[in-house]
């Protein structure tokens, strides 16, 4: 009888044991390889009582196992002989977590052999060449430790993060305890920038700060009237308020003064929270917070409530939910986890009844009327739709018909656009992944009169000498060469050419 002599004691190799145990004979797990995160996972199996068996050619550590009362065994992963002796019929999973990659690989190919087929396998490799040679070789699951380590570690940072960035804000408003905040959002304001300036508002209150949203513009699309009404929510339009009656100011949903609200450029800034990319801007402000990876300023609110352990009560939940799914129609645009995640915990404290409401409403004759323009005066070049719906009272109502007008056939970008009293007002949605909207209608318009994400973005432009004009069809007609050429200049097409 051979036997492998490790400190005096004798370790029988597979062939000699000689186990009653039923554990032993029937394993549900088989793990090749009992290194650090071999031996993690068969402790981790053994706290759920799962019936396991280690394979390790390293005598050692098959005693050191044997001594913590593991079944393991001596052999060679890679030996076709050490698994003719198993009894694999049960298994549910095989595990080849070795750090040796050729051995890991060569236990694939006999495993591959066996007959095992319902086994869940999983194999670990040291780097992406061997991963694709593994699952090549038939495993279900191929680990890499040190890009699991990497995402752990990403985590914790970003944990690490949002509870630095909470007690930053925390003590922000430690320090405003007992004053007053504008919390400013911008002009004609979405639910998104609505509820978000809500939930400011609800982490004010909570440390005894006075507070009230401010708003430019009109609340003139109909699901946005809606929201408002059947939220009762109390929004005061800027005009009737002085900022000198507010120790300081927050921006919710928008990020530099002056660019699509009242404020005056360049001014200081208590908070800033947004989630529209910044490009060039500079904002000078105590605390900012712009994510553009998050798909709505709702999502970055829920995250603060959430820290901060404030309440969130149906109303605010029913708001926010709203607010995320509107900006990221319905998830399907510019969505981030973040923003799944925001949802999934506001859904069961929303009002789902209101919701119902809120995704049925009434459309307004205006809006039928801008959809009806917008078809009519469409101009198609290549892929690209511009359209001009005229003079409008109602700019909600120009995304509607940008999204509409998307879905039509051969258009990869729809660019809408109507002239007000005094400024021209632009939207555009794209489902073309070769240009980033947003930066293309800042070239096209300038950093400060207009944004927005890759797939949707709008600008808002002074009409200037435009102004003068007194004729309404001349106006209309200068315009929409303006904006045409512009547009076409900034993604590089020639009208000509086309």
């Amino acid at each position: 009888m051979n036997y492998s002599l490790r400190g005096g004691i004798n370790i029988p190799t597979l062939k000699e044991i000689d186990v009653p145990d039923k554990k032993w004979q029937n394993p549900t797990y088989l793990i090749l390889g009992s290194g650090s995160i071999g031996f993690a996972v068969a402790k981790e199996l053994r706290e759920l009582d799962k019936d396991l068996i280690i394979v390790d050619k390293d005598s050692q550590k098959v005693e050191t196992l044997r001594e913590d009362a593991y079944q393991a065994i001596a052999g060679d992963i890679s030996d076709p002989e050490v698994y003719k002796q198993l009894n694999l019929k049960e298994l549910t999973g095989v595990l080849v977590l070795s750090s040796d990659n050729e051995a890991n690989k060569k236990a694939l190919e006999i495993i591959s052999t066996l007959g095992i087929n319902d086994a869940y396998c999983v194999a670990r490799a040291s780097d992406a060449i061997n991963l694709q040679e593994m699952e090549a070789l038939g495993a279900d699951l191929v680990l890499m430790p040190s890009r699991l380590v990497a995402k752990s570690l990403v985590r914790s940072l970003g944990r690490a993060e949002v509870v630095h960035r909470g007690n930053k804000l925390s003590q922000w408003f430690k320090d405003m305890s007992g004053k007053a905040l504008a919390i400013v959002v911008h002009d004609n304001p979405d639910p998104d920038a609505i509820s978000s300036a809500l939930a400011l508002q609800k982490i004010a209150e909570s440390f005894d700060v006075r507070s009230s949203i401010l708003y430019h513009g009109e609340i003139g699309h109909q699901e946005n009237k809606a929201f408002v009404n059947l939220l009762g929510i109390d929004l005061n339009r800027m005009e009737e308020h002085s900022l000198s009656d507010f120790t300081d100011i927050a921006m919710v949903d928008c990020a530099v003064p002056g660019a699509n609200n009242m404020l005056s450029p360049g001014m200081h800034l208590g908070i800033v929270l947004d989630h529209h990319p910044l490009g060039d801007s500079e904002i000078d402000a105590d605390f900012v917070d712009i994510r553009p990876n998050v798909g709505a300023s709702a999502t970055i609110l829920t995250k603060y409530l959430q820290e901060l352990n404030i309440e969130i009560d149906k109303v605010l939940a029913t708001a926010l939910l709203y607010g995320i799914r509107t900006d990221t129609l319905d998830f399907k645009r510019n969505t981030d986890s973040a923003d799944l995640s925001a949802a999934a915990y506001l859904y069961p404290l929303a009002d789902h009844e209101i919701l119902d409401q809120l995704e049925r409403p009434s459309m307004s004759i205006e809006t039928l009327d801008i959809l009806g323009e917008a078809i009519l005066n469409r101009q198609v070049i290549g892929s690209y739709l511009l359209t001009n719906v005229g003079v409008i009272r109602d700019r909600d109502a120009l995304p509607q018909a940008a999204d509409y007008l998307l879905s039509l056939e051969g258009i990869s970008t729809s660019i809408v656009f109507g002239v007000s009293d005094d400024r021209i007002f632009i939207s555009g949605r794209s489902n073309d992944i070769r240009i980033n909207l947003g930066e293309v209608l800042r070239r096209a318009f300038g950093e400060k009169a207009a944004g927005g994400h890759s797939n949707a973005a709008g600008a808002q432009i002074p009409l200037g000498v435009f102004s003068d004009i007194k004729d309404r069809q001349t106006l209309l007609r200068l315009v929409n060469e303006a904006v045409v050429k512009k547009f076409l200049n900034a993604v590089g097409v020639d009208r000509d050419t086309e």
